[in-house]
């Protein structure tokens, strides 16, 4: 992957909010399993959302992508036994969303995953998919080869391990011939991303009741094509600027954002608040100004994607941040908790991590360094927002992580008036 050194960091500006990946992946599988055709308009697209039309095309799928808009031809069923490859590439949200799927299809069907993706968990998912009808090989095997048919049932999941398990079974369950029910034990974190699906399943027909920590899904229905499905933009990301916007005092605007989304990283609006930033939303557009801003205590348990930004506003606030309940990181493209803290500290501040969270002193003079995104795309875009508070250039190795969820960061950073020097490693 490319280096990039940052040779002037960015300032104000406006930026345009790309699409919601998560939105995307949901989208797109739904229109696979609808009906009839579906176009769904997605302004930019990543690594991870082609995981996904991959994985959707190699099911029988027909998806063609120009302008800005996916046109999607429903997976003809039944699938049949023919063996099929499912590339997830680096997707978590791929595989965890697509298993469940291509078992209750009953798809043979052999999973490839690339860098640390079959390190990553899927117990308890794997454990009820195989008490459920089907035949799995062995946990971290790449590929991951399935068999059988899914049935119904009640099916129990852990809610602090990943949300998207729920999202997986969700999807797929609705498929099925007898009715089911997930039976969720303990917290559910990350929960507006669950929210998410069930929105999209709504809009797709799909019915599904919840009662306390139980989703109850009816046997036999079917997913409604919807002519036309906007994805909207992406909270996650747009992160990036909104704490540029807090750092450097100068107004940062992000345009194309939903202010009703079901996005729990639009927490984010909150947590600057709270920091001290100037938070001003009109329609679609959000702009962040910086004030005196000062340490706050996070709990991270819905929205851990946002702790890399959490982190850069706390570069430039007085006294500490502490933010907890974080440890699902550790599982990431990396242990991300550990990569936060390691690339922080090498620019000048001083952090420590606690087994679920950081703590964060703020206020102190940063300066240039050479840091890995240790193929993260998260800790690489941390790094060059970060930039913009140090003192000399900042090099970041493996900044083309930026790619599985953001491929034009570095063309928006320069945007909004950074400069930037790429070289090939």
């Amino acid at each position: 992957m490319m280096t990039t050194t940052i040779v002037q960091p960015p300032h104000g500006g406006t930026i345009s909010a790309i699409a919601s990946k998560s939105h995307a992946h949901r989208a797109l599988i739904a229109a696979a399993l609808a009906g009839g055709q579906t176009e769904i308009a997605c302004g930019e697209t990543n690594e991870d959302i082609l995981a996904t039309v991959q994985c959707l095309t190699a099911l029988g799928a027909r998806i063609a992508y120009d302008d800005g808009m996916f046109i999607v031809i429903p997976i003809p069923q039944p699938v049949g036994c023919v063996s099929r490859t499912l590339d997830c590439g680096e997707s978590g949200s791929t595989l965890r969303f697509m298993l469940p799927v291509a078992c209750a299809l009953g798809a043979d069907a052999n999973f490839i995953m690339h860098a640390r993706l079959p390190q990553r968990p899927l117990s308890p998912l794997y454990e009820e998919l195989k008490a459920h009808g089907c035949s799995l090989s062995p946990q971290g095997a790449s590929p991951l080869a399935i068999s059988g048919q899914l049935t119904g049932g009640t099916y129990t999941i852990a809610g602090n391990v990943s949300s998207q398990f729920i999202t997986g079974l969700l999807l797929a369950l609705p498929l099925l011939e007898n009715d089911s029910c997930i039976n969720v034990t303990g917290t559910l974190e990350s929960r507006p991303y669950v929210d998410i699906t069930l929105q999209t399943l709504a809009d797709s027909g799909i019915e599904i009741a919840e009662q306390d920590s139980s989703f109850f899904i009816r046997g036999g229905q079917s997913f409604r094509s919807l002519a036309t499905v906007t994805v909207e933009g992406d909270w996650s990301n747009a992160a990036c600027w909104l704490a540029l916007g807090a750092i450097t005092k100068e107004p940062v605007t992000v345009t194309g954002l939903n202010p009703q989304s079901p996005q729990g990283d639009k927490a984010f609006l909150d947590l600057l608040i709270r920091f001290g930033a100037k938070v001003t939303a009109s329609g679609s557009s959000v702009t962040v100004t910086g004030g005196t801003l000062r340490g706050i205590d996070a709990d991270v348990c819905a929205n851990p994607d946002l702790v890399p930004m959490i982190a850069a506003v706390a570069l430039a606030a007085r006294g500490q941040t502490r933010i907890q309940n974080a440890a699902r990181l550790r599982l990431k493209e990396c242990d991300r908790l550990s990569v936060i803290a390691s690339t922080l500290r090498a620019l000048g501040t001083q952090i420590a991590e606690t087994p679920d969270g950081l703590l964060i002193e703020g206020g102190h003079v940063l300066h240039g360094a050479r840091v890995s995104s240790e193929n993260d795309h998260r800790i690489a875009m941390m790094a060059a927002v970060v930039s913009a508070l140090c003192k000399g250039e900042v090099t970041i190795d493996q900044s083309g992580a930026v790619n599985k969820s953001y491929p034009r960061f570095f063309n928006d950073f320069r945007t909004l008036g950074g400069k930037t020097r790429e070289d090939l490693p």
